[in-house]
């Protein structure tokens, strides 16, 4: 039996870098489990059924539940950082940091993970250490073009962000303008010196 008809009919892991394919297709598989299901019905054993695969497997090449979770919104918010860099690209200044963070509510909110998202969100202490992570903070800096080097700055851009995802306004163009209005003036290249 050739190494192609295997991979295809069972051992998904013969052939190319094993530890990759198999990350990939177990948080795929992850991210597929938690979009239907919630998080609330995400276990291992089913994810290892799902996967054709043993508990051991995922384990040793993802993690347990907590890491699981981690990858799967990882790879949800690479595909919002991919869009929100693709539309800002062009833009510059209020423009940017506006345009970015409407896309990205945009995106969010209509990711299959958006109901896990936003509850991850609410629970405070995880809300917290997301709102803190300098990784995110460096995203959110780069997305919106705030390049002052301070990470209060773009902490504060996650901290609104979370509050719309959180507390959406009733209207698109309400929360537009909440942005243009009070927030892009706030985040002034000299308003940012200021706070340096």
């Amino acid at each position: 039996m050739s190494g192609e008809s295997k991979v295809s009919g069972g051992d998904w892991l013969i052939g190319a870098d094993r530890r990759a394919l198999a990350t990939r297709r177990i948080v795929s598989i992850a991210t597929e489990m938690v979009a239907r299901h919630g998080w609330d019905n995400f276990d291992i054993d089913g994810l290892a059924a799902r996967a054709h695969c043993s508990r051991a497997t995922i384990y040793r090449n993802v993690g347990g539940k907590a890491q699981i979770r981690e990858a799967v919104f990882s790879v949800a918010g690479e595909r919002i950082t991919h869009a929100v860099r693709e539309a800002v690209a062009p833009l510059e200044g209020s423009e940017r940091l506006v345009v970015a963070i409407l896309v990205a509510l945009d995106r969010v909110r209509a990711d299959p993970l958006s109901d896990d998202i936003v509850q991850s969100f609410r629970d405070t202490r995880l809300a917290e250490s997301l709102i803190e992570s300098p990784r995110l903070g460096l995203f959110a800096g780069e997305l919106t073009g705030l390049t002052t080097g301070n990470p209060l700055a773009a902490q504060w851009i996650v901290r609104i962000f979370v509050s719309l995802l959180s507390f959406p306004a009733s209207d698109p163009a309400v929360e537009r303008r909440l942005l243009e209005d009070f927030v892009a003036p706030a985040l002034t290249q000299r308003a940012c010196r200021r706070l340096l």
